[in-house]
């Protein structure tokens, strides 16, 4: 009778030493014409993990990684965990402002870089050297142990006080997705697709996903991922499997040459964030058949994805909209009123629960305690995350959407609220009221944002005044596409502002 297989480890860093030890040789990353086999990134992250314990970094803490993306970003991320401390990569596109912001949300005591930095925070350069010089070391790591409830990495997202949330997300929110758990294949033989900004928990999907199951990261140079960089990826390294935000997909479904198709030699599509155009999804599997498209869904504070689904072309006749799908590993969906549970087929708030969850929002309590509750489920307490989405959960246990509790949105595959855009345009000298709108896309969803505003006539700043103030200090997914000004904001007979009235405007 066989043994059962190991059970796989809970630990980020385990299980990509884990690979390590299985396939020494195989190509781990691949960037340009660097490749990086599993010995050699875990050897590299681990003299990276020592010099990162000589400069205090601990169990507990948030170390900020401030790098472009790069095999040698990936062996730092691996050496933070080897220290027991958790990651919070940041995007090199943000305002020094935001950077400055969110390193000192996290309490940041080590501000990992390859360039100037801050002077009140302690810098660990990382060496000017190929990953083989660093892993030629044979350095031990620290020895430490923690929990797989510890915290490892740190997502941020936007806030409406117009401070970013730091969602706090643990080990195996992360690892109890990979591997071979079912909605992917991201093992031996797959090369899979980075391009997604770190900041995001994509990156614990296109990172984790196949450095954990043994497949290989093929990293994107391009901030923005076009049609000719997704073919030549294909060509260069094998890559098959990728992960794109709706609106991302729906680019390159318009944009696929005939006579040099970007999509050709995919054969898994993990595609998500905002809803899908069936039009953009026929269009596609009719086009390409063999390949598997998934759609996924889950906001950062549970990691990656809470549901699943492997699209067919029967879905895109679904009146109302691709399903979200099924649970992933180790989660649960609740569709409840309030606490009260509700019958398949009722519409309510969509609530996530399992391992899947963030510890909280760093530094903030009050929103902690406010998202994540403790409801009564089958007479026990269990620990939810209300998402503010609105669904259902058909007779087959498949969630559908059906819309938002409140503002929120997303855009191409980032998290918006309106209220943190409105709360810096009126931090601007001269600006009395702002208000956000998200614009409807033709395929469905949103692609883009107008800001209304109006203004002391003594120092009135323009459109384009207003639109460079709040660019040198948001990112560039938050600066709105257009700026107006207003003699006055319109409101409904209630006297709250209609925000329909701007959009008609528009």
């Amino acid at each position: 009778m066989p043994h059962p297989l190991p059970a796989a480890p809970r630990l980020i860093h385990e299980a990509v030493a884990r690979q390590a030890r299985l396939r020494s040789s195989a190509v781990a990353l691949a960037h340009r014409d660097e490749r990086v086999d599993y010995a050699t990134l875990d050897a590299a992250a681990n003299a990276y993990a020592a010099a990162l314990w000589a400069a205090g970094v601990r169990p507990g803490t948030v170390v900020p990684v401030l790098l472009p993306r790069s095999p040698r970003l990936v062996a730092v991320l691996l050496a933070v965990l080897k220290c027991g401390a958790g990651y919070a990569a940041l995007d090199r596109r943000w305002p020094r402002e935001r950077i400055d912001q969110v390193t000192g949300l996290v309490r940041a005591s080590v501000l990992v870089t390859d360039a100037e930095a801050r002077a009140d925070v302690p810098v660990w350069t990382v060496p000017d050297e190929p990953l083989t010089q660093a892993a030629s070391r044979r350095t031990e790591p620290p020895t430490v142990y923690v929990d797989s409830a510890a915290a490892a990495t740190v997502f941020f997202t936007s806030g409406s006080t117009g401070v970013p949330k730091g969602v706090l997300s643990p080990h195996h929110a992360t690892t109890r997705l990979f591997p071979g758990r079912g909605f992917a294949d991201f093992g031996p033989g797959r090369v899979v697709l980075q391009a997604a900004p770190v900041s995001w928990d994509a990156l614990s999907l296109e990172l984790w996903g196949p450095l954990a199951s043994g497949g290989t990261c093929a990293i994107a140079d391009a901030d923005y991922l076009l049609p000719d960089d997704l073919a030549d990826l294909v060509a260069a390294t094998g890559l098959d499997t990728a992960w794109l935000t709706s609106s991302l997909f729906n680019f390159l479904v318009d944009e696929d040459d005939p006579d040099r198709p970007c999509l050709a030699g995919l054969r898994q599509v993990i595609t998500g964030g905002e809803r899908l155009s069936p039009t953009h999804v026929e269009r596609f599997l009719t086009r390409y058949p063999d390949c598997t498209l998934i759609n996924g869904y889950g906001p950062a504070e549970s990691c990656v994805f809470a549901t699943t689904h492997r699209v067919s072309l029967a879905d895109c006749d679904d009146p109302g909209g691709i399903p979200l799908g099924v649970p992933a590993p180790e989660t649960t969906v609740h569709i409840l009123d309030g606490e009260k549970p509700l019958a398949p087929g009722t519409v309510g708030e969509i609530c996530l629960a399992g391992e899947g969850l963030a510890l909280g929002y760093v530094g903030d309590a009050a929103a902690t305690a406010a998202a994540f509750t403790l409801v009564p489920v089958d007479g026990k307490p269990v620990r939810v995350y209300r998402t503010g989405d609105l669904g259902l959960l058909d007779p087959d246990g498949v969630l559908h959407f059906r819309g938002r509790t409140d503002l929120q949105v997303k855009i191409a595959g980032h998290r918006i609220e309106p209220g943190e855009i409105e709360s810096v345009a009126r931090r601007i000298p001269g600006i009395r009221e702002a208000a956000v709108v998200p614009v409807p896309a033709p395929g469905g969803g949103y692609d883009r944002l107008a800001l209304f505003y109006t203004a002391d006539d003594a120092a009135a700043p323009t459109p384009a005044v207003v639109r460079r103030a709040l660019a040198a200090t948001l990112p560039r997914y938050l600066v709105p596409h257009s700026v107006h000004r207003r003699d006055a904001l319109p409101t409904t007979t209630t006297g709250k502002l209609d925000r329909s009235a701007l959009l008609a405007a528009l």
